[in-house]
């Protein structure tokens, strides 16, 4: 039994709903995550997406395991790439070009992170491929651009963290310089791509022509500082490095069995806090305590008292208190806690989906959070095998007869033996 055979069933959208993209085909040549992501949001918003890898071993993101399924699934490729269709290419012969060339001549949107100059070499890039198809928008993911001294820069999302300031930023008091522990650049990335891909699609029609979309994931980086950037270019001081705790209250505190994260950022909470939630209303009127500015003056006796209080219960009962309050709280969970949480339960966030028909049983699965009245998102289909449309995208994308299919095999089109 797999630990995530009790999950619940995912439960399938309004079949008589439209999907946001019905008849949107994009034309996917991404791999590793921002460009994934991008097009997975794309194909839960009922966008066709069909994705072109490598025949010899795909998106190199199938290789990255970490955990995997009995089938040999990992578990990075699965959360990037659900609900697409995987076709094999080799665009170093020119059967595969040609393939590629005519599926993006029928796209709505292109999407591509290659390294700088590879889609040209292609013969694949914006400009090679807008005449046939003036109406596709194109979206090109980099690590710097594709245009100046940048542009042949290669990034991974630990890169980026670095060198935007991020992984600076979010140091805190006494801890080594790392980078967040989940790929917020590339994430953030995808999400933006998606973002301005929809605005061209919405502009499409008024200019009767499709668009370039570029993002890279150095400028995201910079986004991702956040008023922060704008503090620094004010005021010209560096952010100051945030402490576990401070007196406003905000930050991590124990309990008599764990951590809480509790949120106090003007004195309204803050008197929640004391008076409703702790009934220390003495500590509201004590002059010490009564406003932000005295808190800060006062701020070891200050967050003394309110350790030893929390400390007196429990993790739960504090939760139970503090949110019936009004005041900002929540547990500090393990991946574990935080999947298996009674909020994730209500969210209908985590379930389990039927894995490919030639491997069968299940797989787990968490929705994207998406929540939409009118066209609810796609119902989840796992991530496909390497190569496992191909025919049937040539037939049914393309209207390749099978002569042709096997003529473009036999040249090499979708790789060695294929």
């Amino acid at each position: 039994m797999n630990r995530f055979d009790d999950l619940p069933i995912h439960s399938p959208r309004d079949v008589s709903a439209p999907p946001a993209l019905r008849d949107i085909l994009v034309v996917d040549f991404t791999q590793f995550i921002s460009g994934p992501y991008c097009t997975m949001i794309l194909a839960d918003f009922g966008a066709e997406v069909v994705k072109v890898e490598n025949p010899a071993h795909g998106d190199d993101f199938r290789l990255m395991k970490m955990a995997e399924l009995a089938s040999g699934d990992g578990a990075p490729f699965l959360w990037a790439n659900r609900n697409k269709r995987s076709v094999t290419l080799d665009l170093s012969q020119p059967a595969g070009r040609e393939v590629a060339a005519d599926l993006i001549k029928r796209a709505d949107v292109v999407v591509e992170n290659f390294s700088a100059g590879v889609m040209k070499r292609f013969g694949l890039d914006y400009d090679s491929v807008v005449a046939a198809n003036p109406g596709v928008v194109y979206c090109s993911i980099s690590a710097a651009g594709r245009h100046g001294p940048l542009s042949n820069r290669v990034a991974f999302d630990p890169v980026s963290q670095a060198e935007t300031g991020f992984i600076a930023l979010n140091k805190s008091s006494g801890a080594t310089d790392r980078a967040v522990n989940t790929p917020i650049v590339d994430l953030t990335t995808g999400m933006m791509a998606a973002t301005a891909i929809l605005a061209a699609l919405v502009a499409r029609p008024g200019l009767g022509k499709g668009q370039l979309v570029e993002i890279a994931m150095f400028d995201q980086g910079i986004n991702l500082l956040a008023y922060q950037g704008l503090n620094h270019l004010i005021s010209g001081l560096e952010p100051a490095v945030a402490p576990a705790q401070s007196p406003a209250p905000l930050g991590v505190f124990p309990t008599s069995d764990g951590e809480i994260y509790i949120c106090c950022a003007n004195d309204r909470t803050f008197r929640r806090l004391v008076v409703d939630a702790l009934g220390r209303g003495d500590l509201a009127d004590d002059p010490r305590f009564a406003s932000m500015g005295a808190r800060v003056a006062n701020d070891e006796a200050f967050l003394a008292i309110l350790e030893e209080i929390l400390r007196s219960d429990t993790r739960e009962a504090w939760l139970e208190k503090l949110r019936a309050s009004g005041v900002p709280v929540g547990p500090v969970a393990s991946v574990s806690e935080a999947l298996g949480s009674p909020e994730v339960a209500e969210r209908g966030l985590v379930s389990r989906i039927a894995h490919r028909p030639d491997v069968g049983g299940w797989a787990p699965h968490i929705a994207p959070p998406f929540r939409m009245s009118l066209t609810p998102v796609a119902d989840p289909v796992i991530a496909p095998a390497l190569g496992q449309h191909t025919v049937e995208v040539m037939n049914e994308v393309l209207g390749y007869a099978q002569s042709r299919i096997d003529n473009l095999a036999a040249a090499g089109a979708f790789g060695a033996g294929n």
